[in-house]
Parts: structure tokens; sequence; C-alpha cells
């Protein structure tokens, strides 16, 4: 097969999925709304691969996303009359299980797709070999070149397991133009375009800081890639649709949980310091000037295991005194605790006001968040106790919730193999099995020096301003650690930013992150900087008792931080 679409030199790739739980109609709108080439969607994260993972525990059969089949169910049919390639990485755990149950479907619709898969991710039954210890699963992070294998088999739909998110667009990207395993910069344009897509609507203004300025967002349109044969893209979206597709929007997401300047993937480094950006019209921005580098030696490998049982109760305290209320529930309760957990954490959230017109404004919260190895000492002998303090306590005594035992909880940890220990495979439309050989040439990671930004020249002038007035900014998890990408529009406002939003000007806006190590990277042809905290989730989402566990207003609570901003730059 010489290509995944008709024209030779672009590829439309559109995106349906951006997490397991997007909207279900998503697939059925995407076939509907105008001409693609291949549609894709991205299921898995790293809290879902820990969902799948108790899933599987339950039925071996299962750790598949079923969302997919359902949406399948409806669009199949359309799909392969109107000749759309289907990749998607809803197999999870199980993409040979997923496989079997779409060719079920299939027979069951009348239908006879070409179904192959993409394997070889799963790493448990070899982790204590490869001292990834005990966990509860364990998979590498595959690239792209298996997805092409399939798709040049002929393969209507290819399922994987635990790809990169931008190997959904790089793999059909690559069998369309027949790039080589060393063209790092097409790949590169490629994993840049696949990045923008692969959350959905997060490219078309969802989440997005400024979106006061798209007017009515309604239910934004998915995007599309337009990848282009030298790898540069085209984001846009269906006519028609709600939403915006501009250079920030865009910009929003190449920040979304990226680390350094270096953005490592199994078949090219790709250098976000090169990332050109424009608008080439209404809902159309350029993606190119990418540039991409051989990849590491060794692939990432998500490890998720059970670390324990936690439970949490949150008492409700009105009127005055409010710290003084706290301060009894809380002595009460660690007093009356005939067993006490390993980990008990407290948080007292201030959302009360003074002279409050409604009780819930005169209300705060206190949150009690307990773990342990042992579900006895989390489940009723902590919640019960929390209940029993009803009449001997603080004044307006209110829980939001009844006593309930204590969950299984999930720690996420990142480990790394050798590429060459990491099977790849692509199982045909045929039942034959192809083995992706490891990449020949590998480059270790080394971080981009800090570059020069132009001097900012001030009047002296200036107004405390929240940082939003002309900042935006997008955050995010990346395991225990969080990303926080700031961006402005002009030049000039980017030479002030990397002057004055440095480590500690961080240190001070953001008080949780103090005391954690904090790492800047500079990105102008962005006119951004990103900033890594680590430690400030702990060992990961489903661990996290913080109020945000996914740091995803961390951005926000950023933007809405005061300083002292130079008055031309307010003009």
């Amino acid at each position: 097969m010489s290509g995944v679409a008709d024209d030779p030199e672009m590829i439309r790739i559109g995106n349906c999925s951006g997490f397991y739980g997007d909207r279900a109609g998503a697939m059925r709108e995407m076939l509907d709304g105008g001409r693609l080439d291949v549609l894709t969607g991205d299921y898995l994260a790293e809290l879902t691969m820990l969902i799948l993972g108790r899933d599987r525990m339950k039925d071996p059969s299962l750790g598949y996303a079923k969302t997919f089949l359902r949406q399948l169910e409806d669009c199949l049919g359309t799909a392969l009359e109107r000749g759309v390639r289907i990749v998607a990485n809803a197999g999870g755990l199980n993409p040979a299980g997923l496989a079997s149950r779409v060719g079920e479907l299939a027979e069951k619709l009348g239908l006879a797709p070409k179904i192959a898969y993409v394997a070889g991710d799963d790493l448990l039954p070899r982790a204590s070999e490869l001292e990834l210890g005990s966990p509860l699963t364990a998979n590498a992070y595959l690239g792209a070149w298996g997805i092409a294998q399939a798709l040049h088999a002929g393969a209507d739909v290819v399922v994987t397991g635990r790809v990169t998110d931008a190997s959904l667009v790089v793999g059909p990207a690559a069998a369309h133009f027949g790039w080589g395993r060393g063209d790092y910069d097409a790949l590169a344009g490629a994993v840049a375009a696949g990045h923008v897509i692969e959350c959905g609507t997060q490219a078309t203004g969802g989440n997005f800081a400024f979106f006061t300025e798209l007017g009515d967002l309604g239910r934004p349109g998915f995007p599309i890639a337009e990848v282009r044969r030298d790898g540069s893209s085209v984001i846009t979206k269906h006519a028609g649709t709600d939403g915006a597709v501009t250079v920030d929007t865009v910009a929003a997401q190449l920040m979304y949980e990226i680390q350094s300047a270096r953005y490592a993937g199994p078949d090219v480094t790709t250098r976000l310091d090169s990332i050109r950006l424009t608008q080439e019209g209404p809902d159309r921005v350029l993606v190119d000037g990418v540039t991409g580098e051989a990849p590491p030696p060794r692939i990432k490998v998500s490890l998720n295991t059970i670390g324990g049982f936690r439970n949490e109760m949150t008492f409700i305290l009105t009127g005055l005194d409010i710290e003084e209320k706290a301060a009894l529930a809380r002595r009460q309760l660690e007093s009356w605790l005939t067993v006490r957990p390993a980990e008990l954490d407290w948080t007292l959230s201030r959302l009360d006001r003074p002279d409050a017109e409604t009780e819930e404004q005169a209300s705060a919260l206190l949150r009690c968040v307990v773990r342990d190895p042992d579900p006895n000492k989390v489940g009723r002998a902590f919640s019960g106790v929390a209940v029993e303090l009803a009449l001997a306590s603080y004044p307006g005594f209110s829980l939001t919730a009844p006593p309930g035992n204590g969950s299984p909880y999930g720690v996420f940890t990142a480990g790394y193999v050798d590429a060459a220990q990491v099977p790849h495979v692509a199982v045909l439309p045929d039942g034959s099995e192809v083995a992706i050989d490891p990449p020949a040439e590998t480059l270790e990671l080394a971080d981009v020096p800090e570059p020069a930004v132009p001097q900012f020249i001030s009047s002296g002038n200036t107004e405390r301003r929240p940082l939003g007035t002309i900042a935006m900014a997008r955050s995010g998890d990346k395991g225990g650690n969080a990303n926080i990408g700031v961006w402005v529009r002009t030049d000039e406002q980017f030479a002030w930013l990397a002057e004055a939003l440095t480590v500690d000007a961080l240190h001070e806006l953001l008080p949780e992150t103090a005391k954690l190590t904090v790492a800047r990277h500079v990105l102008p042809n962005l006119r951004a900087v990103n900033f890594i905290v680590e430690g400030l989730l702990g060992e990961g989402v489903a661990y996290q008792a913080r109020f945000d566990p996914q740091a995803k207003g961390l951005g926000e609570w950023l933007r809405a931080r005061h300083i002292d901003i130079p008055v031309e730059l307010l003009r």
C-alpha cells in the first residue's frame, strides 16, 4: 500500500478522544463533520492504567477501554464506507482482547474490517527480571512503527496498548509518506502535531486561559492535523463546529505536561524550542520548523502499584471562630482514634467570608485524609469516630458525607528500560506478526542551556496586577511532578516574563512550591517559560489528597497571583 490517504503530500488526521470518558459522540461528530483520512483516539493516562489494572484483576479478559467498543458499534460502518482508518490506544492492558472484541462486533454488524493490533508494551511478566519491582501494571511507551506496519498491511482498525500519545499521529504519517527511522525532523514535526491534538478539545479552546476571547465555546469541535510530507502541519477543525484554533490555543496544548526543551520519545526526541506557530487563517495554525534528534537509549515504563488504602471525612465549619473549630475537631478526632493510620493529613479550606449572605458562603471545609496498608485502620475505625464527634465537638457540627470504608489507592512511578529489552510487535490483519526493531541510533538526553533573551528596558512605572492580565498558562501532572507553562503574546512581554518569572519568583508566588525543587526551561519561539515542580503531587494522582490532585488548576492559580507589571505592557 503506497499510503493512507489519497493526497500524496498531505494526510488529514483527526482526534475523537482525549481521555477515557471523553465525549461519547465525538467519533460520530468527526466522521460526519468533514473529510478525514485517519481518526485517532487517546484513551490512556497514568491514572487510566491503574483503573484498567484493577479491571483486569477482577476479570483477566478486560483491561481495555470499553467505551471505544460502544463508539465503534455506532461508527464502524461509516468509517469503512468513507475510507477512514481508525487508530486508538484503547487496547490499554489488553490490545489483543480488544482486537478480538472488535472482530466480534464487526461480525455482529455484518462488516468485515481488517483489524490489527500492536503489542509488546506489557512488561509485567518480566518486571522482576527488568528490576521494575512488583507493580500492578508495567507498560513501556512504544513508538509509532508498529502502527505504521499495521497500516502498510491494509488495516482499517489498529488498536494498541501503551504507545506514546503522539504515536497515534506519527504512525499514520510515517506510513503514508514512507518516512524512515532516521527522518528525525519529519518525525519530530508529526510528534508536535500529535501532541497538539492528543488531548482533543484542549487544542480548540477547551481549558484555555483567555477563554473569554473565544466567544461562546458551546461544544468545541475536536482537532485535526493536516500533516505534510516534511512533517509540518496545519492544526484545524471541522467547519461549523464551536471553539477556535489560534496560535494561543495550540501553544496552550504544546505547553501541556511537558518538561524540558527536549521532548523525548521512543522514535525521536523533539526539540520543543524549535517549533514555530503561525496563524494561516481562521481556525488554521501552521506548525513548522520542528527539528528532531535521535531518541534516548532507554524507554519510559509506566508503573502502577497498590500503595495501600485510604479514606477521608470532611467537616463543615460555619460562622465565627473557624480556626478554633478546626483545631478542636482535629484534636478530638486524633485523640479518640483507637488505632492511628500510618498517614493522617488535614487541610482547612477557608471558603468562608465575613458577614455572609448565605450559610454556604459562611462555611469552611476541614478535610481529613488517612492512608494505611491495613484497610481496617482507615475504615469504620476512622470514619465512625468522625461521626461520633457529632454531639461532642464544635457548634454547628456537620459532615459532607456519612461514614464509609476505605478504598485502595495507587502509586505511579516511572521506570526506564533499555529499548532493546522491550518487544514491539505488530499483529497484522492476517494474524501474522512483525517484530519492530529498536532504534539503531540513540542519543542520551542532555539539558538545553537557557537561551539568551533580549533585555527588557522598562520605564520604571509598574502596576500591581494579576500575572494573568497579560500571561496565559497551562498546567498538568507528570507522575508526582507538576508542570506549569506560561506564555505571552509579544516579544516585549516575553523579555519581561523571562526576566521576572524566575524560579525564586515562582516560589514566592506559589507558596506550596517554596520547599520543592523547581526547574525552569525557556522556549523563546513560543514566548514561553515552563516550570517543573518536583514532588508537588507526592506519589501520583491516585495517591494525592491535594485539593487539585492533577495540578490542572495550578497555572490558573499562578495567573491569579499579583505581580508588578510594567505599565507599557498593559496597553
